[in-house]
């Protein structure tokens, strides 16, 4: 196993956390917005939106094993992963762009468009996160190093969150001209440049180090019967099944909360009264006297809240993320993820016992919620990262690619369930988006959605973590372990 240097520049880490950024302005508009896409924009029925959304994200689930096995087996002047984040980027954006077209088909070409376009951005999106998310477990092998570029890589990932949940309706409104329509388009749009502009500088900033021994020669076969025998691995994939659940799930179903029960007249007032309609109104008059374009937040209540619900969030979750790395070096990534993990599912079983008129405390659990969730969120990737050591160690076989490709299906599996249940439930619950006032079931349906449901999904990963071996006196044992193979074999 050869490799060089275990330190990584701070240029490398920021490049390759602009891949993570680029991602994530696809990825989190799916799970937060595919559902109300479709219902409410492109005007699918809730339960046709819902067998779409599961159907075609399984599918792209299932893709990313065999993408796996391409992957560990891709070889260039390049490396194994950074060609696919070049060559996937453009396509990744098209597909983006078309996914959020709405053409004026009727019911079944509606359906079909849906179908065919979704399945191939899923595809797509699988050719080009799972080589860059294996990329994380060959820029080092110092899992120090590996809890820094984390750390980094979901800073980014908060930054694209905070542009799609607190900003993407604004500004669908605001390039749409109140057109939802046209405003997704045009924002889609936006953020596939953005995106391929990014994955490209990814590609051009990295550099792959630990590179598997030219006589290392492995079947597929052997590479699955790895996978099996390796318990963390299994747990890893279990507990990213859940945990993407519960994101797509209750991301998705925030914005249904905001619009059909919170009061929008406390809601109104609480914005008042924190001072931020009159922030927004001096941003307004500071860009028009400085002779620039005054910045339009919108008018409507619920879309305004929200985008600040997230926004408030995510800055917390950014707070985090900074105390993450610190926390996971002196106790262990497997003994913090667990612990903020749970923390920030307690917070979410809050959300059910709050009335339409407690916007304060809607808000304060939001931001505890958010600080708990950001200490986690490096930790998974890196935990799997070590995972792929932990195989390595074991087998004396590197194939970094598949693991991390159970863990992308994980992502998409527990994607494509959470948000299929988003639509899913609205059906069960008689969700009607021609209503102004939904059922008192209904809201009960919306309510389970974001606290009770993803609270026990959250505490299933915890769970998982009980069969997850690799502590922190583990996590020493195999690097030094490894990096002596290492230094041996080149």
């Amino acid at each position: 196993m050869k490799s060089t240097s275990n330190k990584v520049s701070i240029i490398e880490k920021i490049g390759y956390s602009l891949g993570d950024l680029a991602a994530n302005l696809i990825f989190q508009t799916l799970m937060t917005f595919l559902a109300f896409f479709y219902t409410d924009v492109y005007k699918i029925p809730p339960a046709t939106a819902s067998a779409i959304i599961f159907t075609g994200g399984m599918i792209g689930a299932f893709f990313n094993p065999f993408m796996g096995i391409i992957a560990d087996r891709t070889s260039t002047r390049w490396g194994k992963f950074r060609p696919w984040i070049l060559w996937t980027a453009v396509p990744f954006g098209i597909m983006a762009m078309l996914a959020f077209r709405t053409p004026d088909f009727g019911s079944g070409g509606k359906i079909a468009y849906a179908m065919i376009t979704y399945v191939l951005l899923v595809i797509v999106y699988s050719a080009n996160n799972l080589p860059y998310a294996s990329l994380s477990g060959v820029l080092t092998g110092d899992m120090s190093e590996r809890n820094s570029i984390s750390s980094y890589r979901f800073v980014a990932v908060m930054i694209a969150q905070f542009m799609v949940q607190g900003l993407l309706l604004p500004l669908v409104l605001i390039l749409g001209d109140g057109d939802k329509t046209k405003g997704f388009e045009n924002t889609m749009t936006i953020f596939a440049i953005i995106g391929v502009v990014f994955f490209i500088i990814t590609f051009l900033t990295t550099k792959e180090r630990i590179i598997p021994n030219p006589e290392q020669k492995s079947s597929v076969k052997e590479d699955l019967g790895d996978l099996f025998k390796n318990k963390p691995w299994i747990a890893m994939l279990v507990l990213t099944i859940f945990i993407f659940i519960t994101l797509s799930l209750k991301g998705g179903m925030y914005v249904f909360y905001f619009e059909n029960f919170l009061s929008e007249e406390h809601l109104s007032l609480f914005l008042e009264n924190i001072g931020f309609n009159s922030f927004i109104i001096g941003l307004n008059s500071m860009l028009t006297n400085m002779g620039m374009h005054g910045f339009i937040w919108p008018d409507d209540i619920p879309t305004s809240g929200f985008s600040l619900f997230n926004a408030g969030g995510i800055i917390m979750m950014v707070i985090g993320i900074a105390f993450s790395k610190s926390l996971a070096d002196k106790f262990g990534k497997r003994d913090v993820f667990g612990t903020s993990l749970f923390l920030s599912a307690m917070c979410l079983l809050l959300f059910y016992f709050y009335g339409p008129q407690s916007i304060s405390l809607v808000f304060l659990t939001q931001l505890v919620h958010g600080f708990f969730y950001g200490i986690s969120t490096p930790i998974l990737w890196a935990m799997i990262a070590d995972v792929a050591d932990y195989s390595e160690w074991k087998n004396n076989r590197r194939a970094t690619a598949i693991i991390f490709s159970a863990m992308i299906f994980g992502l998409k599996a527990g994607l494509s369930i959470g948000g299929a249940l988003v639509a899913g439930i609205l059906a069960i619950y008689g969700y009607d988006e021609q209503l102004i006032v939904q059922s008192p079931e209904t809201i009960n349906g919306i309510k389970l959605s974001l606290s009770v449901f993803p609270t026990i999904t959250f505490c299933v990963s915890v769970a998982c973590l009980f069969f997850y071996e690799i502590d922190k006196k583990k996590e020493i044992q195999i690097q030094e372990e490894l990096m002596f193979r290492r230094a041996k074999n080149s």
